[in-house]
């Protein structure tokens, strides 16, 4: 047992070094920039004794009594294989996801094993020769530890005299070891990260830790109140009040942000609602917000319509726009509400609140709706239908990840066609813009590999411009409002603490009824389902804390970029790194972030910003209420 923990060790340092120092090297120009070489390979060591000390920890305490007995070696042995091979699996793909979320495996990862038959798919159809490759080397390396991790051989038996002493030893290094400190609190990622580079912190780590690490943190409801400096909760309350423009006592005081909105125009006949979620369409594919010019569909849409040149996205994921759009609810660094346990009933959502005022409410995705829980949560929280793949009739296209754009406009103009004057919302999510980037031909000219992101979103505006094209010519066109928004950016990474450029998404409002204008101001996807609401004419109590944009302009937005939060009002964004003070920088609105002096008001803002989701999550202070006064 002894000499197979000593080859493991040994064999795992060399494993993590090397991958560690290839990392290094392939993003050089990040690390130098970042402080250098040394900090990712003096911390990586560090991490990898805590993190090493615990995987032989047992068997190596226990070997000076068992270690020159057959079966415990056997245990042993089967052991340490199990960890070699998941430390050269993690190890093996983090350069591919390093590529797609500038960051190593991490709680994504264990996610997308969820969902297995979609990953599988995604990573057939679009990178065969990258999954070849990693399989080879996945099989060589594990060859190589099964044979050097033997079941044969039994360590030399000690004297009893000896062996308490040898326990006592073993036991005080793996401790010691896992530890990897003396301090008051135990080595974490937050040791060994040293710069404002997200990705580049990562590096000391890991893939195996972090992926471990992930997996612990699920296992939790995890809350801001663990990451960011501490703040009263009645002072939190009144602040975030204050933030978002609520004087005066609330209204219920079990829920601070349950608040009278009054319509901006009534109507004595609300207008219907249609939702458009655009897969990964960031700004910089978009030619009026100073993108590649990749959507001259929604370019010319943009100028009929209410379109925001500076709106943000509350997170990277699509799960994380779903729930900005559709809850008004703000980003939290645990996992979004949609696959949170005490939001799937009675969970504020707009479709709840629509409910009540005589709306049926769909989902149409092109996908599997039981992906990142979509169908649970919407359906648990007043959504009457669910429309996925299943139910859409001869598709023109099917992709790894369901029909394609097209398909899903053809299904969503259908139905609307189908609602005649019966009040109706309709949430609907793309889903073609997205690796392996998949599209039907014959619909563009593609430029370059077709098999690219760049493609796919000309597809995706074509297929946005031809439905529009449609609805206009429709019976629902004029009592329709209609936004189009996107969940995220297609890649979210940059050399900063929260890479502002890649939040920048479009959003648009348009329809027969819809006011025609460019907007300058900062919003979030949070003022969206305020300012629909009050564009449709139906006034009504919720708790969202988001701003009816035809009432005030916030000019603020709120980004989370894995444990890191993001304030950005004006030309200021503050950020709070885990256990960390505030910090303060001066964003130019394009991609340059200085250094600025920290604003106590601002950074008190912005911290009972990013501590009111979780305690109102924890709480359940964001709840659906009774019926809307009026209401038949």
């Amino acid at each position: 047992m002894r000499r197979l923990v000593f080859r493991f060790l040994v064999a795992a340092f060399v494993l993590l070094t090397l991958s560690r120092l290839g990392l290094s090297l392939w993003q050089f120009q990040r690390v130098h920039d970042a402080g250098g070489l040394w900090p990712v390979m003096f911390g990586g060591l560090r991490i990898d004794l805590s993190f090493l000390a615990m995987i032989v920890a047992i068997p190596a305490v226990l070997s000076p009594w068992l270690g020159h007995r057959p079966w415990p070696t056997r245990i042993t042995a089967w052991w340490l294989r199990l960890a070699w091979l998941l430390l050269v699996l993690l190890e093996v793909a983090t350069p591919q996801f390093i590529v797609e979320y500038d960051t190593r495996p991490n709680r994504l990862f264990v996610e997308y094993l969820v969902n297995p038959v979609e990953v599988g798919s995604m990573l057939w159809h679009g990178y065969k020769m990258v999954v070849a490759c990693s399989l080879l080397v996945l099989i060589l390396l594990g060859w190589f530890g099964f044979g050097l991790l033997a079941t044969r051989p039994a360590d030399r038996p000690l004297r009893w005299v000896t062996r308490p002493i040898a326990c006592l030893l073993i036991f005080a290094v793996c401790f010691l070891a896992a530890r990897g400190t003396l301090e008051h609190r135990p080595i974490n990622e937050a040791t060994v990260a040293f710069s404002s580079d997200s990705m580049v912190n990562t590096l000391p780590l890991s893939s195996l830790y972090n992926v471990a690490n992930a997996i612990e943190a699920l296992r939790s409801e995890r809350s801001s109140a663990e990451l960011y400096p501490h703040m009263a909760v009645d002072a939190m309350n009144n602040e975030f009040r204050r933030s978002i423009g609520l004087d005066g006592p609330p209204l219920d005081p079990r829920y601070p942000t349950l608040h009278q909105q009054v319509a901006r125009r009534p109507r004595a006949h609300p207008l219907n609602l249609v939702i458009i979620m655009q897969e990964s369409l960031g700004a910089q594919f978009v030619g009026s917000l100073g993108g590649r010019d990749l959507t001259p569909h929604l370019d010319e849409l943009g100028s009929q319509g209410w379109m925001f040149d500076r709106a943000y996205a509350t997170g990277t994921r699509s799960v994380r726009g779903l729930e900005a759009i559709t809850t008004g609810f703000l980003p939290t660094p645990a996992e979004a509400v949609l696959k949170q346990p005490r939001s799937q009933r009675d969970f504020f959502t707009i479709a709840a609140l629509l409910g009540q005022q005589g709306y049926h409410s769909r989902f149409i995705y092109g996908g599997e709706a039981h992906f990142d829980n979509m169908r649970g949560f919407f359906l648990g929280n007043g959504f009457n239908e669910v429309v996925d793949r299943a139910s859409f009739t001869n598709p023109v296209f099917v992709g790894s990840w369901g029909a394609s754009d097209e398909d899903m406009f053809n299904e969503l103009h259908k139905r609307l066609m189908a609602d005649g004057d019966h009040r109706n919302f309709t949430l609907a999510f793309s889903v073609s813009n997205h690796t392996p980037w998949q599209y039907p031909a014959g619909r563009i000219t593609p430029v370059g590999d077709p098999a690219s992101v760049d493609n796919t979103v000309r597809y995706a505006d074509y297929a946005i411009g031809k439905f529009f094209e449609q609805a206009k010519q429709s019976p629902y066109w004029k009592n329709t409002v209609f936004l189009i928004v996107a969940d995220h950016d297609a890649r979210v990474f940059g050399a900063s603490l929260v890479p502002v450029e890649h939040f920048h998404i479009p959003a648009l409002i348009l329809g027969g009824q819809v006011p025609v204008k460019h907007d300058e101001h900062i919003v979030s996807q949070v003022d969206m389902a305020p300012t629909l609401l009050s564009l449709m004419g139906i006034s009504s109590e919720h708790p969202m804390p988001g701003a009816d944009l035809t009432v005030r302009d916030p000019d603020r937005a709120v980004m989370q970029y894995g444990d890191n939060f993001g304030y950005l009002k004006g030309n200021q964004l503050i950020v709070y790194e885990p256990h960390k003070a505030a910090q303060a920088f001066t964003y130019d609105g394009k991609s340059t972030l200085t250094l600025a002096p920290v604003d106590p008001a601002l950074a008190k803002e912005a911290l009972a910003t990013s501590l009111w989701p979780s305690w109102a999550y924890k709480e359940l202070r964001y709840r659906q209420l009774g019926k809307a006064p009026g209401v038949p």
